[in-house]
């Protein structure tokens, strides 16, 4: 067992073949901590494994998200009723979105962002769940998400102040973003609750064609106070099983 806590994505692997049962069979048998972003009807079949849950979904949607203060009622409801599910389930985070531009200023989609986070803070407080702004790119993948640099991520866990506001730090969505990787990471510790990994360009496997080069930032993470989880969330181009393995042991550090 490596000092990085790793966990699969549910939907990268659970096709080509792979059932559910397959995947968390699988995903125990190599020695992951957790299957998350999964269907509810699977959580228990996860914990029935030993394993953990790391992260759900804590509202929808991605592009219409906490940047628009007419979402925040729905949002509100659709995280406290998430935040009862992650306690009961033992989930320590839920991702959350900040939602497309759509001519917003950077000022104005961050203020929004704080406000509609504000309004369930002091339950996550209160119930120990992480609320996790995701980090997104908008060049390739999410044209116009609003969230897609870290210091603005960061402004937002600042502005809000609390342990339970973070961020979760896409790796492959920063590569793409800003580069810089280690340094940008070890600089901003104390606001990631999460990472996500991918090769790029691509989105496939953490292997020799992509150009990120995962082993030394992982070693990175371990050495800082960082206790979460890395979620590989990628779509293999190789069997998912096989896949899955590879990717443990080029983490396992």
């Amino acid at each position: 067992m490596g000092l990085i806590k790793q966990s699969i994505c549910f939907g990268c692997f659970n096709r080509s073949g792979v059932s559910p049962e397959m995947l968390i069979k699988a995903a125990t048998k190599i020695g992951y901590d957790s299957v998350e972003m999964l269907p509810r009807e699977h959580w228990n079949k996860v914990l029935d494994a030993g394993m953990k849950i790391a992260i759900v979904l804590g509202h929808a949607s991605l592009p219409d998200g906490l940047n628009k203060i007419e979402n925040h009622n729905r949002i509100e409801d659709e995280l406290l009723a998430n935040i009862d599910l992650a306690v009961e389930y033992k989930i320590p985070s839920l991702i959350c979105f900040s939602g497309n531009r759509e001519d917003k200023t950077e000022e104005e989609g961050l203020e929004n962002c704080v406000e509609g986070l504000s309004r369930v803070v002091k339950t996550a407080e209160e119930k120990g769940v992480n609320l996790c702004m995701e980090l997104l790119n908008s060049k390739v993948d999410h044209p116009d998400y609003q969230c897609d640099r870290t210091e603005w991520g960061v402004s937002i866990c600042q502005k809000i102040g609390s342990p339970r506001v973070k961020l979760l730090y896409d790796i492959y969505h920063m590569q793409i973003m800003e580069g810089d990787l280690i340094r940008t990471i070890r600089k901003n510790i104390d606001y990631i609750g999460h990472f996500h990994t991918a090769g790029n360009p691509g989105r496939n496997d953490l292997d020799e064609n992509q150009e990120i080069y995962y082993p030394p930032i992982i070693h990175a993470i371990s050495e800082t106070s960082y206790e979460g989880y890395i979620g590989h969330e990628f779509v293999p181009l190789i069997d998912p099983i096989v896949s899955m393995k590879e990717t443990y042991d080029t983490c396992n550090v």
